[in-house]
């Protein structure tokens, strides 16, 4: 999230959440329906987002649709939930690549009495009603710390982003300020992938071709590039770095168990997307006297501002245990 708006606190799912949640059996009409929109949306982080959406309209017994680009595109998303609004639904639970660029329709949405949730990415200074996802910050910090800790406090980074992106850039800031703490790692090259993974490749190849011996480690803050950086140093039989990888892309998972990838920040999309629908739900069926109350400062807010929903490091250590888990989650909610 961006340091524009900040956040009384980030709250836990149990107790301000779990009442939301609670629908009551309201009775769900023909014409309700939820949408859940992101971009890029093949990649397996979205689709393990769309999964807990279909498992919370399962349960609600709700229609709903997964739609946005098949590539990173903030235009094309912003279009896409132009077109989502003007079918007038029930909710919309958004990750917006470009905060800025769609506040102003999030603020169209919730002048017109549609529920608006942010979630994996924010957008803070829009009237959302909430954030849900995990505390990038804390991410970064969690991943600077590892790296530090492996390179043992010295030598350059080569980091993978896409600035711009809320919480792509809450975790750089975590990560910095871990190494600004150590004053002899230094960040040698930000780099932005621009959303496709290609350029991930090729720029690892121009590195290790051009700065193999000045470049001690490679940190990425998405899911795809870190695959990719693994298997440029696997084509290459480059050993000895240090790579720090976000979310959990089967291709990750395997260059972990390859001993590649050093590890992995795994976030929770299904159970992000899942509380978000239940939320929408709520607020749909006990609609607040006002959807553009300032909660923030509200001490009797129907919802909190944020839901962290948590971050976990995964290595070799623990990998096995992620994918039985994770496997688990998926046939639920298939």
């Amino acid at each position: 999230m961006s340091p524009a708006k900040p956040l009384l606190s980030f709250l836990s799912l149990g107790a301000l959440a779990l009442p939301l949640l609670n629908c009551g059996g309201a009775p769900h009409s023909a014409d309700e329906k939820y949408f859940l929109i992101a971009t890029n949306i093949k990649i397996p982080y979205w689709q393990a987002a769309a999964a807990g959406m279909r498992e919370a309209a399962s349960q609600l017994e709700v229609k709903w649709e997964f739609v946005g680009p098949d590539t990173y595109d903030p235009k094309a998303q912003r279009e896409e939930f132009r077109r989502v609004l003007a079918q007038k639904p029930s909710g919309i639970l958004i990750s917006p690549a470009d905060p800025e660029l769609m506040t102003p329709d999030i603020n169209a949405a919730i002048a017109q009495g549609i529920p608006v949730i942010t979630f994996d990415s924010d957008a803070p200074a829009s009237k959302r009603l909430l954030f849900i996802g995990t505390d990038n910050y804390k991410a970064g910090l969690m991943g600077g710390q590892l790296a530090a800790r492996l390179m043992q406090d010295k030598g350059n980074v080569a980091v993978y982003s896409m600035p711009g992106q809320a919480n792509l850039n809450e975790r750089l800031r975590g990560y910095r300020e871990v190494f600004a703490s150590k004053p002899q790692i230094k960040i040698f090259e930000l780099i932005d992938v621009k959303g496709d993974p290609r350029i991930a490749f090729d720029k690892t190849r121009e590195i290790l071709e051009k700065a193999k011996d000045k470049v001690n480690a490679f940190v990425c803050l998405e899911a795809t590039a870190c695959a990719e950086v693994a298997e440029v140093l696997d084509r290459n039989k480059v050993e000895g770095k240090v790579v720090v990888a976000m979310d959990t892309d089967q291709l990750t998972l395997e260059a972990i168990q390859k001993g590649i990838i050093a590890a992995t920040i795994a976030q929770k999309p299904f159970t992000m997307a899942l509380i978000g629908l239940k939320m929408l739900d709520d607020l749909h069926h006990h609609k607040p006297p006002s959807l553009t109350t300032q909660w923030e400062q509200d001490p009797f807010a129907p919802v909190p501002i944020v839901i962290d929903t948590g971050a976990t490091l995964i290595d070799k250590s623990n990998l096995n245990l992620f994918i039985q888990a994770r496997d688990s989650a998926g046939k639920k909610g298939s």
